[in-house]
């Protein structure tokens, strides 16, 4: 299970996760301030000074909760910060989790990082941790996000509807999948991998 007071680091060849800390901010801003579509699919983005700030501020309180594990994406190739993932919903008892809150600069969109990153943490919560389920949800409108996860093999599971809300306010239904510890084993991993060496 996962240790919240860990500073764990997860890497490979391309990119780098580790915990998001105070001091991310100035590498994260020009994120926040010049590419605020990014953040259209969130509730809770970090679009703007302010809202950069809140962002990391809530995210370094809720790892102290226990409730989320924030990292940052670092591109080991071109040694800059491109991005945030995180672990969240995270249940001990029931061995489940969710990883979300994705997002990277648009300049690294649909590139190396995201398939390298989720290897990382798919690997790392299923086999490392122990973890039995992690859960995907995505707005049913950001279809770059949806065939994103589905590429890396996640199983659609079904929508919520009406279930949250878009960074304008407008009520939006969810997609749910999921990636279970058995199938990441018999062969997403051996998938996920023969994609990531193909790029």
């Amino acid at each position: 299970m996962i240790d919240f007071q860990k500073d764990y680091i997860l890497e490979n060849d391309k990119v780098l996760l580790r915990p998001l800390v105070e001091n991310d901010f100035d590498q994260l801003l020009r994120y926040s301030l010049n590419e605020l579509d990014i953040w259209d699919f969130n509730a809770f983005g970090a679009n703007g000074e302010d809202n950069l700030r809140q962002y990391i501020k809530t995210a370094i309180e809720n790892r102290k909760k226990q409730t989320d594990y924030v990292f940052v994406v670092i591109d080991k190739l071109q040694n800059k910060m491109v991005g945030s993932t995180r672990f969240y919903l995270i249940n001990q008892v029931t061995k489940t989790l969710e990883l979300g809150y994705t997002w990277y600069g648009k300049d690294h969109q649909e590139t190396y990082i995201n398939k390298n990153s989720k290897y990382l943490l798919l690997e790392f919560a299923l086999e490392q941790l122990g973890y039995e389920r992690v859960a995907f949800k995505a707005n049913i409108a950001n279809k770059r996000s949806i065939n994103a996860m589905k590429s890396i093999g996640c199983v659609e599971e079904g929508v919520l509807r009406n279930f949250s809300f878009d960074a304008k306010g407008n009520r939006i239904d969810l997609i749910v999948l999921s990636i279970l510890k058995d199938e990441w084993i018999n062969n997403v991993k051996s998938n996920l991998q023969e994609k990531i060496n193909r790029k």
